[in-house]
């Protein structure tokens, strides 16, 4: 059974395993703390493991509102519950825009973000498209997820594909309270608004993509956070460390001994 942590009137589920240095775990949309099970092993024979439920995820409560900035507070309370000072937070994705939100404000040993580009203005042009579906009824959005979700999975081995399938749980309410400010915020402004956050950390921090963000993002990671790694495992997808685990383990591990 999960343990729980309470922020603004929500219950965000947590489980902890491992002894060592805290390392704070953060999914992606419509995942849960289970899409990390392949390297809970690996990571907790060195680390106090924390793998986290985001707010409208998995165990923790549906309780608007849902944007990646009360989901970082969240991980304020866990890490104040569980007492793990200065973690090492880790975020694929939406967790991956959360940790670094959260390394922004809350201090960290470091920070580990897995294929989620800050800015956010190439993003929303991403889903200005399919907005009207998102929005449509519950058929509609379900089938569009599927398709968003389609072109993420990349080389993932067939087995590990059906696993975080089975784990994906898309809720309209949830989906689109995280994408609000993306869908309602014009592309300068996001981008704006994230690289001032963004130059709030001062931690270690790395930027671990499965395939190339391309020079322009390079240069805006640069200037938002001069210390800044972005590394490009190319062809691994979206899931470049579920893709490729023992790698994963390994940087974690190189990252850490650098910072």
């Amino acid at each position: 059974m999960p343990q729980v942590a309470a922020n603004d009137g929500a219950t965000i589920a947590y489980e902890v395993a491992g002894e060592g240095p805290p390392l704070l775990l953060v999914h992606g949309i419509t995942e849960s703390r289970a899409s990390w099970a392949p390297l809970l092993d690996g990571l907790r024979r060195s680390h106090r493991v924390i793998a986290v439920d985001l707010r409208g995820h998995g165990a923790s409560e549906r309780r608007a509102p849902f944007d990646a900035i009360t989901m970082a507070e969240d991980l304020h309370a866990v890490v104040t519950d569980t007492g793990a000072t200065g973690p090492l937070v880790v975020g694929h994705s939406l967790g991956g825009a959360v940790v670094s939100l959260y390394a922004a404000n809350h201090p960290v040993r470091g920070a580990v973000n897995i294929d989620q580009a800050l800015a956010l203005g190439g993003f929303k042009a991403l889903l200005e498209p399919i907005e009207p579906l998102l929005r449509g009824d519950e058929a509609t959005f379900a089938a569009t997820m599927q398709s968003v979700f389609a072109t993420f999975y990349g080389p993932l081995p067939d087995a590990e594909r059906s696993r975080l399938e089975a784990i994906a749980h898309p809720e309209q309410e949830v989906v689109l309270g995280v994408w609000d400010l993306v869908l309602t915020s014009a592309a300068e402004e996001l981008d704006t608004l994230i690289a001032t956050t963004a130059a709030m950390i001062d931690a270690p921090y790395l930027a671990l993509h499965g395939s190339d963000p391309g020079d322009e993002y390079r240069a805006w990671l640069r200037a938002a956070v001069p210390q800044a790694t972005l590394e490009v495992w190319p062809d691994h997808g979206h899931y470049p460390h579920l893709v490729d685990p023992a790698r994963f383990l390994e940087r974690i591990g190189s990252f850490e001994s650098a910072g």
